[in-house]
């Protein structure tokens, strides 16, 4: 009868209103998961205080879109107009129409020449033999990347300026300067040759980190099957390279309507606003020198809700093919 009574008691604590369900093995609750990795949250804290300072509360200020917005007002009390400064997005403004081409055409050309190009010097260096030649190269590749926008748009003025090292050659062979840096037609290849130029060097970091952890023995194998260089490469190198391809394409999608503001706004007067003008500096032109304050930030709000939709819909389709992505559910 003991026996009995002692059984009841247990399946009345397992099956009762009262009672917690048993958890399946290996799952932890939220707090013992928090308890786990205190360390690391606390380790966190401070990134996590910097982007919700500096990144989600500026977001409040996209109530502007909805307001005719007067800078010496308080933001809540400047009169609210619905939708109307999104007129320039649904009525195709023709301004607003063109930044938006350029915007698009810029990304488009970046996407194919700008993005594999690290990939491309993460390979080559890579395969070099000597870790010293290797650590040098590096080192002097790094460097443009720590130059602000300033001083490389500087740097391109005095190579290919009117009196740029260029221009100064080809008057020395008897011929006429080219107008590189004041050409509308060469505005996009320009911005493109600096990228490169700037940040090829400093983007091979993460790809040399996945290039070291490729197991050796994979090549050793494909070697001993008679695999050439570049067979080596196709089924080897890019397969365990293309987790991190993936991910960085992903988050490129992210700002692919942001293209250089900086960058571009400093070389704009020399070839005008209608083949350089781009989303960013539409918002600035428009807002900070304009006074279109509404307009501006409404421009700025579609932009970024059409960043965040396009990271999204690329880290599901990457799901679909089975890659991980930014982010993926976690498994319980």
């Amino acid at each position: 009868m003991t026996k009995l009574d002692d059984r009841v008691r247990r399946t009345a604590g397992t099956t009762g209103g009262t009672a917690s369900p048993p958890r399946a093995p290996g799952r932890r609750s939220t707090w013992e998961r928090i308890r786990r990795d205190r360390v690391l949250l606390l380790m966190g804290l401070p990134g996590v205080a910097l982007l919700l300072g500096f990144h989600y509360l500026p977001l409040l200020g996209n109530l502007i879109a909805f307001q005719e917005y007067l800078p010496f007002v308080p933001l809540g009390r400047s009169p609210w107009v619905g939708f109307d400064n999104f007129a320039v997005i649904v009525n195709g403004d023709p301004e607003f129409l063109g930044a938006l081409r350029n915007t698009l055409v810029i990304t488009l050309v970046q996407v194919v020449f700008v993005f594999p190009a690290p990939i491309v010097l993460a390979i080559m260096l890579n395969s070099l033999l000597s870790e010293r030649i290797k650590q040098v190269v590096q080192s002097v590749l790094y460097l443009p990347h720590f130059l602000s926008w300033v001083i490389v748009v500087a740097v391109f003025q005095q190579i290919l300026g009117g009196s740029g090292l260029v221009n100064n050659a080809i008057r020395a062979a008897g011929g006429d300067a080219i107008d590189f840096l004041g050409n509308p037609n060469g505005f996009i290849a320009l911005l493109t040759s600096q990228v490169i130029w700037k940040d090829t060097g400093w983007a091979t970091i993460l790809f040399l980190a996945v290039l070291s952890q490729i197991d050796s023995s994979l090549y050793e194998a494909a070697r001993m099957d008679g695999a050439s260089r570049w067979r080596q490469l196709w089924h080897v190198t890019l397969p365990g390279m293309r987790g991190i391809i993936i991910l960085l394409l992903i988050l490129r999608l992210g700002d692919s309507l942001t293209v250089g503001f900086e960058q571009i706004l400093l070389q704009q007067a020399a070839v005008g606003r209608t083949a350089s003008e781009v989303l960013d500096t539409y918002v600035y032109n428009n807002g900070v020198l304009g006074g279109q304050w509404g307009v501006a930030a409404a421009v700025g709000l579609v932009k970024g809700v059409v960043g965040v939709l396009l990271v999204l819909g690329a880290n599901k389709l990457a799901h679909v093919f089975g890659e991980a992505g930014v982010y993926q559910k976690e498994s319980r």
